[in-house]
């Protein structure tokens, strides 16, 4: 249960548990505990935040170089998918006001979809959406294909307004009609000069029986709750790199299209099961079991989730804004990382523990394999020094450890790892203490507190 506990809050909100969390949940004999835990961190307010950055990620909300959607429509985009993750609208209306909303980037926010791709030439923006929709890259398409693809988005139109970075997003009727275009599945539709193509894109692209649409978000789903996706990468879905489990994606697909594109529900669905619920020490010395789920995937803590674990910890802040004198670069100290809205507002932190540039929308831009880097930041860096040092929320701890060293050590282990310790651990805390009683300056408390950051329990997902 104490596995379980963390997990979930770190995967399904991107945040800690309290040691109250942790307590109340041990402590609970309902048989559904679990179940029930998943439903409250559905709705707690940081699902939509968490979720915000992971879209943020995919929908490349970022303001400057190479995504030039700047600081106004950052902020208007990003509120705008809190917004709906918040609200829990359906997926496939999340997609249709994506692809076919006209208007001012900074008025109508689901616009700056097409103005966050590196070019606004229609082969960029078709590739866009084959990413972000469909999990497919598009480069082993035959050049007819493609082409047909294109020609959805010829009629797409920019243009800027009196106001400062402001741009249209408009249907162009003065670009000359193609009579017709071919879907990605060979389908011919005939266009109309008065009718906007992405609309007919769009009905093929969300119907329930588009074989390219819910497959793609209840894999990436999956990815982002397991570090891996039954189609992996999960956007590079191509016949020729198959799924590992064919009808749990199946299932999934069907799950979604029938709750009429909740995606709660996806979620619901894999956080309870069996699989997600394992324990992360291999049966098996099998290559292939991380490959088939036969343990959960130990994996370190995205960097946002990490810095905020800090933070949360100890109770500091961090302090960002842009190095852009553009409108809206301040961040208040209170806002935590994971709800920042633009990926051009960085640090060296961020930048080191593997935060996305955000320039391609693509899965692998995010980096969580560990370096030597990371690891001396941890152990040794003055900023992290700082933060264990000077965190109001460890310094009650510091001195109740001369008074009850046990009980000292029990709120900690809570606070950092999410469990209580063991009776060895308390031995051991408790030895050491004692030793070093009266005969250094500093409190022995900072080494555990200072040990059991650096420890892979804090650092990973497990």
């Amino acid at each position: 249960d104490a596995v379980v506990v963390r997990r979930a809050y770190l995967d399904g909100i991107g945040t800690l548990p309290t040691p109250e969390d942790v307590r109340e949940f041990l402590q609970d004999k309902d048989l559904d505990k679990r179940a029930k835990l998943i439903e409250r961190l559905l709705d707690r307010e940081e699902f939509a935040d968490y979720w915000a950055m992971r879209w943020g990620d995919l929908l490349r909300v970022k303001s400057e170089f190479p995504i030039n959607l700047w600081p106004n429509a950052v902020q208007a985009y990003h509120r705008w998918i809190r917004t709906g993750l918040k609200q829990n609208i359906p997926y496939d209306q999340f997609v249709r006001e994506l692809l076919t909303s006209t208007g001012s980037n900074f008025r109508v926010p689901q616009v700056n979809f097409y103005r966050a791709v590196q070019s606004k030439e229609p082969a960029a923006l078709a590739r866009a959406v084959a990413l972000t929709f469909m999990g497919d890259r598009m480069g082993s398409w035959p050049e007819d294909r493609k082409a047909g693809m294109e020609v959805f988005f010829r009629r797409v139109g920019y243009k800027r307004t009196a106001e400062w970075k402001e741009e249209i997003v408009f249907f162009d009727i003065s670009t000359k009609v193609e009579p017709s275009a071919v879907l990605p599945d060979g389908t011919v539709v005939k266009l109309h000069a008065d009718v906007d193509p992405r609309q007919a894109l769009t009905d093929w692209l969300i119907s329930p029986d588009n074989p390219w649409f819910t497959r793609c978000i209840v894999n990436r789903i999956w990815c982002w709750l397991l570090g891996r996706g039954i189609i992996h990468e999960p956007d590079d879905i191509r016949p020729d790199n198959p799924p590992s489990h064919p009808d749990v994606l199946a299932l999934l697909e069907k799950e979604l299209v029938a709750a009429k594109y909740d995606l709660k529900c996806v979620y619901r669905l894999i956080l309870n099961s069996s699989t997600y619920q394992l324990s992360s020490i291999p049966q098996s010395k099998d290559p292939r079991s991380a490959v088939l789920f036969a343990h959960y995937p130990v994996r370190r803590l995205d960097a946002e989730v990490l810095i905020d674990a800090f933070c949360q910890l100890t109770g500091t802040t961090e302090e960002y804004s842009s190095r852009i004198p553009e409108p809206f670069t301040w961040v208040p100290r209170e806002q935590r990382t994971i709800a920042l809205s633009d990926g051009s507002i960085t640090s060296s932190f961020l930048d080191m523990f593997g935060r996305p540039p955000r320039d391609t929308g693509m899965a692998s831009e995010r980096n969580n394999n560990p370096t030597a880097a990371q690891r001396l930041h941890l152990l040794n860096s003055s900023h992290i020094r700082r933060k264990l040092e000077r965190g109001q929320k460890l310094r009650p701890l510091r001195w109740a450890a001369w008074r009850n060293p046990q009980k000292a050590a029990t709120e900690l282990y809570l606070r950092i790892l999410s469990r209580y310790p063991t009776r060895e651990e308390l031995s051991t805390v408790g030895t050491y203490i004692r030793a070093n009683r009266g005969t250094r300056r500093s409190n022995p408390m900072d080494d555990l507190i200072w040990a059991l950051v650096n420890s892979p329990e804090f650092l990973y997902r497990h």
